[in-house]
């Protein structure tokens, strides 16, 4: 039996914040991301909880829990790593990293954040400027692959299910008990015939069952069939790509935590259970298709996932390399005109990995730090309709972005999603003072109901 929380173990680091304003609560609730597990956001304490991995141990994590510096909140940020005695200065400055990865708290987010707040007044009143990103690229790369064609409470399932997967491979030491339960590999020739046909009705079901839940897929036109190495901008977000989720089964990585800072609806999974964190690529390299795709109700998404976790093992896609690439600026010379900018070489690069069409693509750009391109789906087109009476097709969708928003440049994407955001702030309450356990409403027939009712 555990002993109580407040006789559990923890270090407490401190996250400067500089000079420039910060809100805690702006920065993480900005992006339906922040509501994919094993992310936490506390209404009540105004605190993010989730895992963070060790540095001296990647296979290791530890609950951390990041607020205000109670002392000096406008300073500081107090990071609580709950579960250990101690930290070697490796694993604190790894912890710190993977925070500041999340809350874009490098100098150049910093400089973003200014240089668009300059431009947008109201965006500067409310202190909106920072999306919530992932700890690491690999966990963005597959969130966003998790974003595409499907709805939104589907999307937090799937992300809820990988985590609960990673507690499960790191409660059996490792994926060997797994492979038994995978199922085993069929000959091709002998199934073939029988597999399409049951591709075809599992297609069929899932377009009658999402197109009698989600009158948005109307819109879309079959994206859920175009094949993974060719997708077009047909490749539509189907759920609310800004929306959120951390299902509200989701508990916690921590029984160590102490239940007096956190006030959760007893509708949640409390966080003194728990919950494992986003698996590595190493996690899931040596895992079976078929077995993640049952496992955790990916469906294609499976062989897409594990494709891009086995390229990080093998050294062929170097999810590190492609973030220096940021860093690195080209001399401004006519001679060097030519030479494609760095968002176009990143574009290219992703697009030789297998299931990252131009929608995921510039998702995980913008999760990069690339604010320029809009990631257009059904529901640009919706806020466009609704918000700036412009009825606009996928085709035409970017042209209207650019009449709209190109006045912002380099920051279309920020202006928009201000707009969108505050939308459904307006719509379904604060976002940030939800509980967890509502995240899964944020659907386009959800918010026809709520505009019927009022």
């Amino acid at each position: 039996m555990l002993p109580p929380a407040a006789a559990q173990p923890r270090v407490e680091l401190e996250l400067p914040l500089g000079a420039a304003p910060f809100d805690l609560e702006a920065a993480v609730c900005s992006h339906g991301l922040f509501m994919m597990a094993p992310n936490r956001w506390d209404p009540a304490s105004r605190a993010l909880l989730r895992p963070l991995r060790l540095a001296t141990d990647r296979s290791a994590s530890l609950l951390a829990r990041v607020s205000h510096h109670p002392a000096r909140p406008a300073d500081a940020l107090l990071v609580s790593v709950l579960g250990a005695d101690a930290l070697s200065p490796l694993d604190q400055d790894c912890i710190l990293e993977q925070v500041r990865r999340m809350l874009r708290l490098s100098e150049e987010g910093g400089r973003a954040v200014a240089e668009f707040q300059a431009m947008h007044a109201a965006a500067r009143e409310s202190g909106f400027g920072r999306i919530f990103r992932s700890p690491t690229l690999f966990e963005d790369m597959v969130k966003c692959i998790l974003l595409c064609n499907c709805q939104w409470s589907r999307t937090l399932a799937m992300a809820t299910a990988l985590c609960d997967l990673q507690l499960e491979l790191k409660c059996s030491s490792g994926t060997g008990n797994f492979q038994l339960k995978t199922p085993p590999i069929r000959e091709h020739k002998r199934k073939r015939s029988q597999n399409q046909n049951v591709r075809v009705k599992l297609e069929t079901k899932f377009s009658e069952l999402e197109s009698s839940e989600d009158p948005r897929l109307a819109t879309a036109e079959d994206s859920r069939v175009i094949p993974s190495n060719d997708l077009t901008l047909l490749e539509t977000n189907v759920n609310l790509a800004s929306l959120p989720s951390v299902a509200s089964e989701a508990g916690s990585a921590c029984d160590s935590f102490d239940p007096s800072e956190l006030s959760m609806s007893s509708s949640s999974t409390s966080f003194e259970d728990r919950i494992g964190d986003f698996p590595t690529p190493e996690e899931l390299a040596n895992l079976d298709e078929d077995f993640l795709a049952k496992r955790c109700n990916l469906g294609y998404r499976a062989k897409r996932i594990i494709s891009l976790a086995r390229c990080i093992v093998e050294g062929k896609v170097c999810p590190q390399n492609l973030e220096e690439m940021l860093k690195m600026s080209l001399p401004a010379t006519e001679e060097l005109s030519t030479i494609p900018s760095t968002y176009e070489r990143l574009d290219k690069e992703l697009s030789t990995i297998s299931g990252f069409g131009p929608f995921a693509r510039a998702n995980v750009l913008m999760c990069m730090g690339f604010f320029h391109m809009i990631p257009a789906d059904t529901e640009t087109i919706r806020h466009l309709k609704k918000c700036h009476k412009r009825a606009s097709t996928i085709k035409s969708v970017h042209t209207e972005l650019h009449n709209i928003y190109g006045k912002y440049a380099p920051f279309q994407f920020l202006a928009y999603w201000f707009e969108l955001w505050g939308f459904y702030d307006k719509q379904f309450g604060k976002i940030s003072e939800m509980d967890p356990s509502k995240y899964g409403l944020f659907t386009a027939s959800y918010l026809k109901k709520v505009a019927s009712i009022r």
